[in-house]
C-alpha cells in the first residue's frame, strides 16, 4: 500500500501565557492514494488544526508529516510554500476566489507561483479551458465570481485546486455555504476525482457529507477517538460535463432560463 500521506504522534501547542492549548496531543493517521476521508469531530475537536497541518499552512510542535515521502514538517518556509503550490490543492468553504478574476483568470492563478516558471504557456490555458469545461463551466469561462451562483463558484474552487495534478486535495468545509441539492452535485464531482484515484481529505460537521467519503475519522480532544468504514455508494445523483452546464445553471437559477438573472 503505497501511502500519500502520513501523520505519525502529531502534536500541536499553542502557548497563551499562562496556559498551553494542546490543540493535537498525538495524532497518527495513514492516507494511501486513492483515500477519501472525512475528519468530523465538534468545535475543538483538533480537525481544523489537523488539516491545516496537512496544507502545510502551520506547524506542528512534534510528531512528523510526511507528504510523497518527504517530511514536511522539518522544511524551510520557501519549501513549504513550494509544497503546498505543487503538492497541495485546496478547496475552502468561503471559495477564495479573486473576484476582479474571471473563471479562467481564478483556475489558472496557482500555474502563476510555480517555482521556475510562472509564465502561462498557451498549453497552460488551454488546459485551464478543458479544466473549466470537465467542472460544467465551459460557457462561464469570461464571469466573475459575483455572476455566478455558490455552487458554480465552489466548482471554479474545484478546477483551480486540480491544476498543478496535486497529490493531495483537501477541502474544508466545502458544501458549507450550499444548499443540499448543490452540495450533493458538489460531492459527486469530488467522488468523481476520487474515483480517478485523486486523495482527497475533507473537513464536515455534516455526516450526510461525510457519507459520501470512504471512511470517517472522528476527532474528540485532540486525539482521534474513532474510525468508521463508510458502505460503498453506488450511485452518482449528477455527471458533470459540458452538455450539463445549462441545466445546472438553469436549476442554480430558480429554474429560470439562463440571462433572466444571476447571482
Amino acid at each position: 500500500m503505497k501511502l500519500a500521506a502520513q501523520v505519525i504522534d502529531l502534536q500541536k501547542h499553542y502557548d497563551l501565557g499562562p496556559v498551553v492549548v494542546k490543540a493535537l496531543r498525538g495524532v497518527s493517521i495513514d492516507f494511501p492514494e486513492g483515500d477519501f476521508v472525512a475528519i468530523m469531530g465538534s468545535s475543538g475537536s483538533g480537525k481544523s488544526t489537523l488539516l491545516n497541518l496537512l496544507g502545510g499552512l502551520d506547524r506542528p510542535t512534534l510528531g512528523k508529516y510526511i507528504l510523497g515521502g518527504l517530511d514536511v514538517s522539518q522544511m524551510s518556509d520557501t519549501q513549504l510554500s513550494n509544497v503546498r503550490n505543487q503538492r497541495i490543492g485546496f478547496i475552502f468553504q468561503s471559495y477564495n476566489l479573486i473576484t476582479q478574476y474571471t473563471v479562467l483568470e481564478n483556475i489558472e492563478l496557482p500555474l502563476h507561483y510555480r517555482p521556475g516558471h510562472p509564465s502561462v504557456s498557451a498549453a497552460d490555458r488551454k488546459r485551464c479551458e478543458e479544466m473549466a469545461i470537465r467542472v460544467g463551466l465551459g460557457q462561464r469561462m469570461d464571469h466573475r465570481p459575483f455572476q455566478l451562483s455558490g455552487g458554480q463558484q465552489q466548482r471554479v474552487a474545484i478546477a483551480r485546486a486540480m491544476m498543478n495534478e496535486p497529490e493531495i486535495i483537501l477541502a474544508d468545509e466545502a458544501t458549507g455555504n450550499l444548499d443540499s441539492v448543490t452540495s450533493t452535485e458538489i460531492m459527486t464531482l469530488l467522488r468523481n476525482l476520487n474515483d480517478e484515484g485523486r486523495t482527497i481529505i475533507m473537513v464536515t460537521h455534516e455526516p450526510d457529507i461525510a457519507m459520501w467519503a470512504k471512511r470517517q475519522i472522528v476527532m474528540r480532544d485532540g486525539v482521534v477517538f474513532k474510525e468508521i468504514k463508510n458502505e460503498v455508494r453506488t450511485t452518482a445523483p449528477t455527471a458533470f460535463a459540458e452538455s450539463s452546464d445549462k441545466a445546472f445553471v438553469e436549476h442554480e437559477l430558480g429554474n429560470k432560463p439562463a440571462g433572466e438573472g444571476k447571482h
